[in-house]
């Protein structure tokens, strides 16, 4: 191959890969069209099945901050786009900081937001503002295995696909955050209670441009 030739393909990869990697994700095929903020179960839904990573926070066991909260990011899915369980699933090593806490206490807190999306920024929306829908799950971090393993790794790798090459010396392992008590705020007024059933009942309706 001449070096002229040589030099076009490697232009030519490398405004490939510039368009791959500023594409938006999978979840921005899809319009928000984010429930009233009356039907509270709804949104909580919507906005775990919307959020591609959640804020963390566990129990720490490491010094110098040995029990005090400790938040981290983890990537999410409560399955593929359109067709959310509810679940937040995750892939994990216990060679990550946070899961080394899990392992002395599984309880914890995760947080979701809007703001995590394109549509609080498109309506003008703070972060903070309470009409940027925000959640917060109390519960605790379990490893699934079997069918639930394999519809997490679907869930996952769908919507998290550089997943498929980390390195396989980490010991990764599926899990799920089992929620038991589900926080919203997505309107004025202050913050709403959601239990397990109500959330889970409550149906998720993704619709297409």
């Amino acid at each position: 191959m001449s070096p002229t030739m040589d030099a076009v393909l490697r232009a030519t990869s490398l405004l490939l890969l510039g368009l791959l990697c500023s594409a938006p994700p999978p979840t921005s095929s899809y319009r928000v069209h984010i429930p009233p903020h009356d039907q509270v179960a709804r949104v909580a839904r919507f906005v775990a099945h919307r959020c591609d990573w959640a804020s963390m926070a566990t129990v720490s066991t490491h010094k110098p901050v040995v029990g005090q909260p400790f938040s981290n990011v983890f990537s999410v899915s409560d399955g593929p786009v359109g067709s959310g369980t509810g679940v937040p699933y995750m892939y994990l090593t216990h060679m990550e900081i946070s899961v080394q806490d899990l392992q002395v206490n599984p309880q914890a807190s995760m947080s979701m937001s809007l703001a995590q999306t394109h549509y609080c920024r498109e309506q003008g929306f703070d972060p903070q503002s309470p009409l940027c829908a925000h959640i917060i799950l109390s519960g605790s971090v379990m490893e699934v295995n079997g069918t639930e393993a394999e519809f997490a790794k679907k869930a996952l790798f769908s919507r998290h696909p550089e997943m498929m090459d980390w390195p396989s010396d980490h010991g990764w392992f599926f899990a799920k955050f089992n929620i038991t008590q589900v926080w919203v705020l997505d309107y004025f007024g202050g913050v709403k209670t959601v239990t397990p059933e109500e959330y889970f009942n409550a149906t998720l309706l993704t619709k297409h441009h």
